[in-house]
């Protein structure tokens, strides 16, 4: 990138900072999730609209929610009715409530008002997120006596906690129901609520709770306060992590099914838990393939309940385990598969959650068009560049460019004309495909002049919708046999365009690795990097474009003399964008300690009005990262900039302090992936 060193001129420090931060504002594993119109403004279609549906609708609940009872076959929602996406509260409460069945796509975030709202939900309905983008933000849902046949799934719900944490004045909760029946509950994400993040009261029945994420609140899912024993609840692979009570806590249950469930309680953490699975009252429980881990009080019974154990694991629990009585048999009810207790942390984790996959609408698309690439003439084109070529300008579809392991030494343009390209490399690994190529910003041009760093890049993508995937993109320009050109800045790879999607590559350089730019300073350019690696040293992630590094390790290399130090993040964000987001990643390397800073605030072309952002949450940091992590630019205080750390761990994170902003709980609610990608979900193709 090309440095300014222009004097800054003076800007008002921003006010209403935590640590330094803007009130306004899990190698690792995990998905984050967070708003969507606060990033991309109400053009993202705010009205109600139709939408065509994909299989997920389909789909019809497991468990008790399956049993035919009280005049209901199983639970399958508003399949048959109208579909519809809402992104406003005004959309949301008006189908939720109506008479008619409906399957409610709630494709972006929204707030409840007043805090602690719960929309009172109508029979034969399906409220489903799109993808991750269905958030559900200080409020959620209420199901009153006989309402049934309602699925809620794929949101996620959270954040109506009211700063006291075992509240007794705000009952506000994620999903509560007092005698509905026939409900499913199914891969959402539940957390930080003021009361309870599931309630199943009442009288309540046929009730399935699965593949939840629940976690970071302090009463997690009760079931009961009635004197009737009447409920019948399965609850199967949920995540039940950082919570401390009713986890669940099942009171008069006549059938209480628990199994392959993964509770979790980490150490050293604000939340310890009191106990976790808990039958009482007349409740007949059966626990199965269930894993506790740290958790205190894991299984408990009164002597009045009967819970059946078997094949639970425990690791690491303390206190009250019990068992006793004779319960049920499950089978006897519905059809069901165990895994085992060992896989249960693993495949839980991965699974739980909102989908990608879930609740995004389509249509019957084309067939993607595949080209085929191998140097040894056994593909249609020799060179990606050819197949690039050979791709028609305008295409409305998928075409994917299949190239076959080996190295191209070559420089490869996706130009705007041509979106929906995808580069897939077929080699056993990322390793095996190589596009590699050395030019440098100073690098001489045939027809005169320099590359400059943009023209620098061995593959730049200017189409939207592009893809690339199980490769490696390199920039090899040797700075030490170079040593008196100009302008060493050796771009890997550029993207100016809109949803670039960069799945299990590696993309390694130098100087300036990894640009993302937008196609002009007033366009949207999204880019979501997952499992993959960025390796480099000097302001090796940078540019203007709203990005995403998920789940990916960041690789710190030497100088060229052998020395260490850099910058790995280098934004030019506009004020009114997100910038850049390392999220669940790990950042390590062969370098000395505290030699790299996590960023500095690049204002391009001396622009006063840029805001420059980086935020690195949930990561590993290595002790190559410095103490006081980001560092002016050009002239320009990254002070008055948006820089900041949330939950990293690893001997480079650090505490809060006035040279290392850290998110409040609150402000990072507001810094998660969806906040950055908006109304897009990428998912593979």
């Amino acid at each position: 990138m090309e440095s300014t060193q222009d004097k800054a001129r003076h800007r008002r420090r921003r006010l209403g900072l935590t640590a330094g931060v803007p009130m306004a504002l899990v190698a690792a594993v995990g998905l984050s999730y967070g708003t969507v119109f606060g990033v991309f403004g109400e053009d993202a279609q705010p009205n109600a609209s139709a939408a065509t549906t994909a299989a997920w609708a389909d789909d019809v609940a497991d468990g008790f929610a399956s049993v035919n009872a009280l005049g209901q076959n199983g639970t399958y929602g508003g399949r048959g009715g109208e579909t519809v996406t809402v992104k406003t509260l005004a959309d949301l409460e008006k189908y939720a409530t109506a008479s008619e069945p409906y399957v409610i796509v709630v494709a972006g975030t929204i707030t409840m008002n007043p805090v602690g709202k719960e929309i009172k939900v109508a029979s034969d309905k399906t409220i489903v997120g799109s993808g991750t983008s269905g958030h559900i933000v200080g409020g959620g849902f209420f199901l009153g006596q006989g309402v049934h046949n309602v699925i809620i799934r794929n949101l996620t719900i959270r954040d109506s906690y009211q700063g006291i944490w075992n509240d007794k004045d705000h009952d506000f909760d994620a999903v509560q129901m007092d005698g509905a029946h026939h409900v499913w509950i199914d891969h959402n994400d539940l957390r930080h609520m003021a009361d309870g993040l599931i309630d199943v009261r009442k009288d309540s029945t046929n009730v399935t709770v699965s593949w939840n994420k629940l976690g970071h609140n302090n009463k997690t899912f009760g079931i009961g306060w009635t004197e009737n024993v009447v409920t019948d609840i399965t609850i199967h692979h949920n995540w039940i992590h950082e919570t401390e009570q009713r986890n669940p806590s099942t009171d008069n249950a006549a059938h209480a099914h628990l199994y392959n469930n993964y509770l979790q309680d980490d150490p050293g953490t604000d939340i310890t838990s009191s106990y976790g699975n808990y039958s009482r009252g007349r409740t007949k429980m059966v626990l199965e393939n269930s894993y506790f881990q740290g958790f205190n009080n894991p299984v408990i019974k009164d002597s009045t309940a009967t819970l059946v154990q078997r094949g639970n694991v425990f690791s690491g629990t303390s206190g009250r385990n019990e068992s006793g009585g004779t319960a049920f048999d499950p089978k006897t009810y519905y059809n069901y598969t165990l895994d085992s207790a060992a896989d249960v942390p693993a495949k839980v984790k991965s699974g739980a959650g909102p989908r990608s996959t879930i609740g995004t609408a389509t249509t019957t698309a084309a067939a993607a068009t595949t080209l085929t690439v191998a140097q040894d003439g056994s593909g249609q084109y020799k060179t990606v560049q050819a197949a690039v070529d050979a791709v028609p300008a305008n295409n409305t579809s998928r075409v994917v460019i299949s190239i076959k392991a080996g190295t191209y030494r070559e420089t490869v343009k996706i130009p705007s004309s041509k979106p929906h390209v995808t580069l897939q490399g077929t080699g056993g690994s990322r390793k095996d495909t190589v596009i590699v190529y050395n030019n440098s910003a100073g690098t001489a041009k045939p027809g005169g002049g320099t590359y400059g760093t943009a023209g620098s890049a061995t593959v730049a993508v200017e189409a939207d919708d592009f893809q690339a995937r199980n490769l490696t993109v390199s920039n090899d320009f040797d700075e030490k046999a170079n040593q008196n050109a100009g302008g060493h800045q050796a771009v890997a790879l550029r993207t100016s365009a809109d949803k670039v999607f960069l799945d299990s590559v590696i993309i390694t350089g130098d100087q300036d690795t990894l640009e993302l730019e937008t196609a002009a300073p007033d366009k949207l350019g999204r880019v979501y990097v997952r499992n993959s690696y960025v390796i480099g040293n000097v302001d090796f992630i940078f540019g203007r474009a709203s990005a995403v590094i998920d789940r990916s390790v960041i690789t710190l290399k030497k100088r060229w003399d052998g020395t260490s130090a850099g910058y790995i993040t280098a934004p030019s964000t506009a004020a009114d964008r997100k910038g850049f987001l390392i999220a669940n990643t790990t950042v390590n390397g062969d370098v000395s300690a505290g030699s790299f800073y996590l960023g500095r605030n690049w204002h391009a072309g001396g622009d006063a009005a840029l805001d420059p952002q980086t935020t690195v949450r949930n990561s590993t940091l290595s002790n190559a990262i410095k103490s006081t992590p980001w560092s002016d630019m050009g002239g320009f205080a990254w002070k008055d900039d948006r820089f900041a750390e949330y939950k990293n761990t690893g001997p480079g994170a650090g505490t809060a302090s006035g040279d290392r902003p850290q998110l409040t709980d609150a402000q990072a609610a507001g810094q998660e992936i969806a906040d950055w990608l908006g109304d897009w979900t990428p998912t593979a193709s």
